[in-house]
């Protein structure tokens, strides 16, 4: 599949749910009101889905949510996709707060999943329940150490936040050096009609990063996941540290991915609202080759990249569709 701009589609993200058992201040808020489940595409209908992508050349797929692993019975998806793999798909992945990993990482491991990234912003325990609004830093450690011990590489995920967790950066790489786990600092993004104003918590990273080289030696790299991340070594540790700048440097000219929505709605960009709905060809009763046809159609929409600016976030968010409905 290739988009407008030349563009090869490689990656496809699956939210399977906007529910998540946290309320991360910058993802959606504590009030949140939940899709009822008549509009959320049932797991065979998502794996049917991911196979027909797998056809038309996607060859990465990372489950999210929400949090995924609240799903019920959302392990089937993952052995039904990770069957897949070396069969035109090389990579089934999860984005997850940790919280069930100690319960699932395993079942995860045994599906095929070698890789996961966990959203952890701080290493302070009362930071990290004010930042979730309720939740307990406890549970996702053990999550984290649970998915180290069954064999899955990590990488931390962290949103960086003005006079939120800058503090803790240094503290953060040291730790993923000690225990093997790559880290990747993710600017704030004006997407969500959230509480309060996030624009006095927005954080360049090109500020983030002139600071962490202050007591770090970081190496250029060619490493890639086939995400938005710019990756460096951080030669002290010889753990890897990823930079995703939507706001500072966009990398929308080397986008290779789009975004499925738990209600079958395609986003072909995180930052625009051109989509279309696959949940109605689903239950049209659509033969194989008139989903293929449709997600082809899908891939034609596809923009040149998103227009994420940080001063609108005064006003409103850039987008009013929280991260939790459009998937991590």
């Amino acid at each position: 599949m290739i988009d407008p701009f030349g563009r090869p589609i490689t990656y496809l993200r699956v939210s399977v749910t906007d529910r998540c058992d946290l309320r991360c201040v910058y993802c959606m808020a504590e009030d949140m009101t939940f899709l009822p489940k008549a509009e959320v595409l049932s797991l065979e209908e998502m794996d049917r889905l991911c196979g027909a992508f797998i056809r038309l050349g996607t060859n990465k797929i990372r489950i999210t949510g929400g949090e995924p692993l609240v799903r019920r019975d959302v392990m089937s998806l993952f052995r039904s996709v990770g069957a897949r793999i070396g069969h035109g798909l090389d990579e089934l992945t999860l984005t997850t707060n940790g919280t069930q990993l100690a319960r699932y990482a395993g079942n995860l491991h045994a599906a095929g999943v070698r890789r996961v990234n966990v959203s952890l912003d701080t290493l302070d325990a009362a930071r990290f329940t004010a930042m979730t609004r309720w939740g307990k830093i406890e549970k996702t450690l053990d999550g984290i150490f649970a998915a180290k011990a069954a064999g899955l590489a990590i990488k931390i995920n962290a949103v960086a936040m003005k006079g939120v967790n800058e503090d803790e950066f240094d503290a953060m790489i040291a730790w993923c050096g000690e225990h093997g786990f790559d880290l990747c600092l993710i600017e704030t993004m004006p997407l969500g009609d959230i509480d309060g104003d996030r624009t006095d918590q927005y954080l360049p990273l090109s500020v983030v990063r002139a600071r962490i080289r202050k007591r770090w030696t970081l190496e250029e790299t060619a490493y890639t996941t086939g995400g938005p991340a710019r990756y460096f070594t951080v030669a002290e540790t010889g753990q890897r540290i990823g930079f995703i700048t939507p706001m500072t440097h966009n990398f929308c000219e080397s986008c290779n991915r789009v975004r499925l929505t738990c209600t079958g709605t395609l986003y072909l960009c995180l930052g625009q609202e051109d989509s279309a709905d696959f949940r109605q060809v689903l239950r049209s009763g659509a033969s194989d080759d008139a989903l293929d046809d449709a997600i082809r159609a899908a891939i034609t929409l596809k923009p040149k990249g998103h227009d994420f600016v940080i001063d609108r976030a005064r006003q409103r968010p850039a987008l009013a569709r929280h991260m939790s409905m459009t998937g991590g």
